[in-house]
């Protein structure tokens, strides 16, 4: 293979990569701080694909205008979603395990209740719109403008993520609940307070993904369970409630796909991820980025 073959191929397991990042961090930030494994969380990444597809097509918005929008949109469905469902599995669960177990169940709820209202919405085909599909040149390879921009965007939005969670009062809040739930109550943190928010900032990423990837990819309804299984696997590779440790198994996952796509054969996409997935489980059940003393 030339070097720009190599460039080109690396090149779009980072794309990839960072989108699962993305994905990765709003999961990421619901479980490792309220234990809520969202399973519809990849449902709320179709939904803000779909918005973004509807809004370019019918009125011409230009879809980079939709990124914060999607956000916006998506954290706030994220706070009602939190208030109506899982508020008061709180208030009712006896114990954490309980409060997991029903969490769940609501969540496969939320996840088909999701799908079939787009599917009913907007139907079951394939939808998508052209945004800057000339190639861009560089380096003897040749990259998609789009894709490139999804990339840089998932950077960024990761990159504020962590920034978030690592230089603001708000983060250290959210870190200190994530260490210590017991211990951050005794100190006044209001839980009351960080679960909705960080559960809507949570939705809110996953509508920007979903707005990022219909910039490139056709979308559907069925598009988003792959997405939340993807996520699970990058957080357990980066380690469960650590957000830097999301972003670089992310990255690592989508690297190592692209490659074991290209020197074996496209169809064991799948096998690759959940073989990734189990030898970590195995081998490094805490994460090949965390160190057990401190996460984030």
């Amino acid at each position: 293979m030339s070097l720009g073959a190599w460039l080109e191929l690396l090149t779009s397991g980072l794309i990839t990569g960072g989108i699962y990042a993305l994905v990765a961090l709003g999961l990421n930030l619901q479980y490792g701080l309220m234990r809520i494994l969202n399973i519809a969380h990849g449902e709320f990444l179709m939904v803000g694909a779909y918005l973004t597809w509807m809004v370019q097509t019918s009125f011409g918005i230009h879809p980079l205008v939709m990124v914060p929008v999607s956000f916006a949109l998506l954290m706030a469905l994220g706070l009602a979603v939190h208030f109506l469902c899982f508020r008061r599995l709180t208030a009712t669960s006896p114990n954490l395990d309980v409060f997991e177990a029903r969490g769940l169940m609501v969540a496969f709820g939320l996840m088909f209740l999701v799908q079939n209202f787009v599917n009913w919405i907007w139907g079951g085909d394939l939808r998508g719109y052209e945004f800057l599909t000339e190639p861009v040149r560089f380096g003897g390879a040749q990259f998609a403008a789009n894709k490139l921009l999804v990339f840089a965007l998932s950077l960024l939005f990761a990159g504020a993520m962590i920034v978030l969670l690592r230089m603001t009062l708000l983060g250290k809040g959210v870190r200190a609940l994530m260490q210590s739930p017991v211990g951050a109550q005794l100190v006044g943190i209001n839980t009351r307070m960080l679960h909705p928010l960080m559960f809507g900032i949570g939705l809110g990423l996953s509508g920007v993904a979903g707005c990022l990837l219909s910039m490139a990819y056709t979308i559907s309804p069925s598009m988003g369970e792959p997405y939340t299984v993807t996520a699970l696997i990058v957080i357990t590779l980066g380690g469960f409630g650590s957000m830097s440790g999301a972003l670089a198994g992310g990255l690592l996952l989508g690297v190592v796909e692209a490659l074991g796509m290209h020197f074996t054969n496209p169809s064991l996409k799948a096998l690759l991820s959940y073989a990734v997935f189990i030898a970590v489980l195995l081998l490094r059940p805490e994460g090949l980025f965390t160190r057990k003393s401190r996460k984030a």
